[in-house]
């Protein structure tokens, strides 16, 4: 527990900090954590907030205090069931995903970049699973590690004013889905037709932080057949499950 800081946040709330690096078992240990809290203490937790190495954690000051609460998750890290190494299993979504076109207007330079095909980047993006760590910028934003340097981009020296909801993009050696018409400055390769955010929905994300994603290229015939199922509600996102210590590409 030495690497692990609880600080204040508010009134109501408190940091749970692992550390100060993005690494896949130390989100692994936020995402543990999460799980503990929201299973032993359901009627005291207002809200968890995981991010790449923290959780903030949102209480009811009615139903337990601050000192009680910090004293529960000291006995969560100590307990040993915080390893980050743990290999149970996570959600991973499938996002098809039209490369290049109108709809993935900065392939080619990507492509050129890289000094590679269009087709070579197509194939490395959709080569694996990638765990999104957290939502954030935008409601439902994923921010995703495990992308290939072989397609890294630099960002766009001006930012685009609109992207289309449901562009897939790469900046640095990043990669990411904008939920909602929104500025950016990302290299845009692709869109989705899935609708990542649905502000009326029950459940308004399609995906959650913990999660993974896997994209799957298709062509522009199934893309506007498969928005035609998403607005007609008809279309059953496709989900399997992946060994979070196992290959990520071999997921679905």
């Amino acid at each position: 527990m030495s690497d692990t800081n609880i600080v204040k946040a508010g009134e109501q709330g408190v940091v749970v900090e692992f550390g100060n690096v993005i690494d896949p078992g130390v989100n692994a240990r936020v995402h543990r954590l999460a799980q503990l809290i929201a299973s032993d203490m359901p009627d005291e937790i207002l809200e968890l907030v995981p991010t790449y190495r923290s959780l903030m954690v949102y209480f009811d000051p009615q139903r337990i205090n601050r000192e009680a609460l910090s004293e529960k998750i000291r006995l969560y890290l100590e307990s040993g069931d915080q390893s980050g190494d743990r290999s149970d299993t996570a959600t991973v979504v499938s996002i098809p995903v039209c490369y290049g076109g109108d709809f993935g207007p900065d392939l080619d330079f990507v492509a050129s970049h890289n000094k590679l095909s269009t087709q070579e980047v197509v194939q490395i993006h959709t080569s694996r699973a990638y765990q999104v760590y957290m939502l954030g910028f935008t409601p439902g934003f994923p921010y995703l590690g495990g992308m290939s340097d072989r397609i890294a981009a630099p960002r766009l020296a001006q930012p685009r004013v609109v992207i289309p909801a449901g562009s897939v993009g790469i900046a640095g050696s990043q990669t990411g889905i904008y939920p909602i018409e929104s500025p950016g400055g990302w290299q845009l390769i692709g869109r989705t037709p899935l609708q990542i955010f649905s502000p009326g929905s029950a459940n308004p994300f399609l995906f959650a932080a913990g999660n993974f994603l896997r994209f799957t290229a298709i062509d522009a015939e199934t893309f506007l057949d498969i928005r035609r199922q998403v607005e007609s509600g008809s279309y059953l996102p496709v989900t399997g499950t992946i060994e979070r210590g196992g290959d990520a590409a071999c997921a679905l």
